[in-house]
C-alpha cells in the first residue's frame, strides 16, 4: 500500500497539530523499521541543547530502534562529526535555526548528504526556506512528540532519497552535455586541421577511442585540451 503525503506550511489546521515543510512524496506504510541500507539499526546524530527534549528523543529513538550515534549541541563541529561517525539522519531540535547551524548544514549537505529533520518553534516563513535550501529534509514546528517521530523520519528519508536520485539524473544530464559539447569541439578541430568531413573526422575519433580502450569522450577531450594548449 503506498500513502501519498504533501506537507506544507502552516500544517497547523490538521490534525497533526504540526508545521512541517517539504514536497508531496509517496512511501510504503508498514515498512517503517528504521534501518539503513546495510540492515543494521539507522544511526542517528541528534543535535539538542535541552537536556529534557533530549532525553524524550532519546526514548522515542531507542524505540523506533535506531541507535544514537552521538548528542551534541549546535556549537559543536557539526562537519566534522558527521564526516567522522557517518551518521544515517541528522535530528535537530533548536529554537530558531541561526546562520552558522544552517552554513553547517549547507557544508554538511555538499560534503556528506543525508537526511535531516529539523524540530523548531520559528515558524518564519524566511527561516524555513533557509533551512530546506541548506539541506533540511523536513521542518517541523511546534511538533516535536515522540509517537511522530518515526513517521517524520519515514517522510524525511523518502524526499532526501527522491532529491538525491534527481540530483544524480542531472548531474548525469549535465555530464553528457558537456560530453557532447567536448565531441563537436573535437570534431571541429579535425575538420579544420585535416580538411576531413564531419563523418571523416567522428570516424577518426572513433578508432582512437576503440584502439586507446577508452570513451570517445574521453579522446574529444584529449584532442581539445591539445588545441587549447597551441592557442
Amino acid at each position: 500500500m503506498f500513502l501519498l503525503v504533501s506537507f506544507v506550511w502552516p500544517f497547523g489546521a490538521t490534525n497533526m497539530g504540526i508545521g512541517v515543510y517539504g514536497i508531496a512524496i509517496a512511501y510504503r506504510s508498514g515498512m517503517n523499521q528504521n534501518l539503513n541500507n546495510h540492515g543494521q539499526p539507522l544511526r542517528v546524530l541528534l543535535v539538542e541543547e535541552n537536556l529534557d527534549r533530549a532525553a524524550m528523543l532519546k526514548q522515542a529513538l531507542h524505540k523506533a530502534g535506531c541507535y544514537i550515534a552521538a548528542h551534541v549541541t549546535a556549537s559543536s563541529d557539526l562537519v566534522g562529526l558527521v564526516g567522522g561517525l557517518q551518521p544515517d539522519m541528522i535530528i535537530l531540535d533548536t529554537e530558531s535555526p541561526d546562520r552558522d547551524t544552517l552554513e553547517h548544514l549547507c557544508v554538511i549537505s555538499r560534503d556528506h548528504p543525508r537526511p535531516i529533520v529539523m524540530f523548531t518553534n520559528d515558524g518564519d516563513r524566511a527561516k524555513m526556506q533557509h533551512a530546506i535550501r541548506a539541506g533540511v529534509s523536513v521542518y517541523v514546528v511546534d511538533g516535536l512528540k515522540g509517537e511522530r517521530l518515526s513517521s517524520i523520519m519515514d517522510v524525511a528519508i523518502a524526499r532526501f532519497n527522491e532529491l538525491q536520485s534527481l540530483r544524480q539524473d542531472l548531474a548525469k544530464a549535465e555530464t553528457q552535455l558537456a560530453e557532447r559539447k567536448d565531441i563537436e569541439r573535437a570534431k571541429g578541430i579535425l575538420m579544420k586541421q585535416r580538411d576531413w568531413s564531419e563523418e571523416e573526422s567522428y570516424q577518426a575519433l572513433r578508432k582512437m577511442a576503440m584502439s586507446k580502450g577508452i570513451k570517445l569522450s574521453e579522446v574529444a577531450r584529449q584532442i581539445v585540451s591539445v588545441a587549447e594548449l597551441l592557442v
